[in-house]
């Protein structure tokens, strides 16, 4: 064993003893196994939603697109910050009406929202569909991540199931509390390696980062500029928008937003995030650092330019550190996803099936369902091959399709029904996967469109025709919706008088 897996295998051991030991002292019902018993404070809330930043992809997709795609590569911290924004109104809502429905997961709080457990089974398959391809987006970084830092000591596919092992196992023990503790560990680690990195590579090729631009517009002027078709402005402007929308949607912030211990922490996040932000850029400076140093990596082997860069510029010790991070990046965000994915399938499908469940019974359908997701995305992982950051963009046009249903429903009246959101949030999702296993734009249908309206992302125009149908829908069948709610206050009314007749006694024995 050479001294970089050597100190990549000491870092797995410590995560996973710091992601076991969370559990001491914990009752662990499902409240403490989802959100933590809703008391976490501005500390962890801080490490677990930086945990949705600083994932593998950025170490390897934001410095690959960087080195592939150039100045498109920004659109990350952009929708971030977007995001950061939207969050300071936003989620204080959503926490304040799960915490006194006590709601702890997020398709929990769509069933509520429409009372309809369809929405909620609609929701939770949903954000298991997207919660996937970013699983793998985890695990196959990872495994490039130890892979590469080794010296090949390890191949990609073993160091990917050694590391799904370990976040399932401290995962099914301690829940979300592991990804707490193991949090705290790896936002150090990367403070450290993605600082030292971004400063130390631009000035010890270049003298600096401006001379590293410098010398990347002499050669490649192209790289630090949008493209005129493809990548280009509208292409960033309706990504950007699209992520910021699905950011705290994904279902593992969704989650992280309901452990919090109040509406305060979450603001003050909220207004601290944007700036841990900022730690992209050095990412980046890497990534353009790379196109002149290590030319000619292709398609998704651009996703290896940080790290061979490093390879070729430090001792192995060295990478061995480095190597550690990024192993970290993938355990805390996939151990969270995990955690997203099972809670949420448990509640909307098993509690529906088995209303009598015990608190035991759910807590181990959600270890079986854990389990069986991370089979899921290791297969996926080992037989897939796009590029991380198409990967994640796709995760996004998913989830993002329950933007309309969400925002309509914050106000105290919806403005819209349980037919209109589901009928939505279907007609977005399909286009989604057809698009993208059909590799098709608007021009494969129309071929005359200007550019400036093909490159618009698919996710946006299946979110627009998804507004169109939800509000359709709704408009529809709103006579539907009037008559059952009527139904359900009939119903209500005749309980109350039942109650009133028989006495307090009668009623609480029924």
């Amino acid at each position: 064993m050479n001294i970089s897996l050597l100190i990549i295998a000491i870092f797995l051991v410590l995560a996973l003893y710091l992601g076991i030991k969370a559990r001491k002292g914990k009752d662990m019902d499902m409240e403490q196994f989802a959100v933590g018993g809703r008391g976490f404070g501005t500390f962890f809330i801080f490490l677990l939603i930086a945990g949705e930043i600083y994932t593998t992809f950025t170490f390897l997709g934001g410095s690959g697109w960087a080195y592939s795609k150039g100045a498109a590569a920004y659109y990350v911290p952009a929708y971030i910050f977007l995001a950061y924004v939207l969050s300071y109104w936003l989620v204080p809502k959503i926490w304040r009406y799960s915490k006194r429905h006590s709601i702890i997961s997020q398709p929990e709080y769509f069933a509520s929202k429409y009372k309809s457990r369809s929405m909620g089974m609609i929701v939770a398959v949903l954000g298991s569909l997207a919660l996937v391809p970013y699983i793998v987006i985890q695990l196959k970084g990872l495994g490039i991540i130890v892979s590469e830092a080794s010296y090949g000591a390890i191949s990609p596919v073993a160091a990917s199931v050694i590391g799904a092992l370990v976040v399932t196992t401290y995962v099914m023990i301690s829940g979300i509390h592991g990804s707490a503790w193991t949090a705290i560990l790896k936002d150090f680690m990367i403070l450290v390696v993605v600082i030292f990195l971004g400063i130390y590579i631009p000035v010890h090729y270049f003298g600096g980062i401006q001379p590293m631009f410098e010398t990347v517009q002499a050669a490649k002027p192209e790289m630090l500029v949008l493209a005129d078709q493809g990548l280009s402005q509208s292409w960033f402007v309706s990504t950007v928008l699209l992520n910021a929308l699905g950011f705290y949607l994904l279902p593992q912030t969704f989650m992280v937003v309901l452990s919090s211990n109040g509406e305060r922490t979450l603001r003050k996040n909220a207004i601290a995030l944007p700036l841990y932000t900022l730690l992209l850029l050095f990412v980046f400076f890497i990534g353009f650092t790379a196109i002149m140093e290590i030319p000619g990596l292709q398609g998704a082997d651009g996703d290896l330019s940080l790290l061979r860069l490093a390879i070729q510029t430090f001792d192995p010790w060295v990478i061995g550190v480095i190597g550690a991070a990024g192993l970290l990046t993938a355990l805390v965000p996939a151990s969270v996803m995990l955690m997203a994915a099972s809670v949420g399938l448990t509640n909307s499908f098993f509690k529906v099936l088995v209303p009598a469940a015990t608190e035991t019974h759910q807590l181990i359908v959600s270890r079986i369902i854990i389990i069986g997701i991370s089979i899921i995305a290791l297969i996926v992982t080992v037989t897939g091959g796009e590029a991380l950051a198409i990967l994640n963009i796709m995760s996004y046009s998913l989830i993002t399709q329950l933007a309309p249903s969400l925002f309509c429903s914050l106000p105290k009246n919806n403005l819209i029904n349980k037919y209109g959101a589901m009928a939505g949030i279907l007609a977005g999702v399909l286009i989604v996967l057809y698009a993208t296993i059909a590799d098709v734009k608007v021009a494969t249908f129309l071929p005359n469109t200007p550019h400036v309206i093909n490159d618009i992302s698919t996710g946006v125009i299946a979110l627009l025709i998804n507004i169109l149908v939800t509000f359709l829908v709704s408009a529809l069948t709103k006579q539907i919706s009037m008559q059952q709610t009527e139904m359900n206050d009939l119903d209500k009314n005749i309980l109350i008088s039942f109650k009133q007749a028989n006495g307090s006694t009668v009623w609480k024995n029924l």
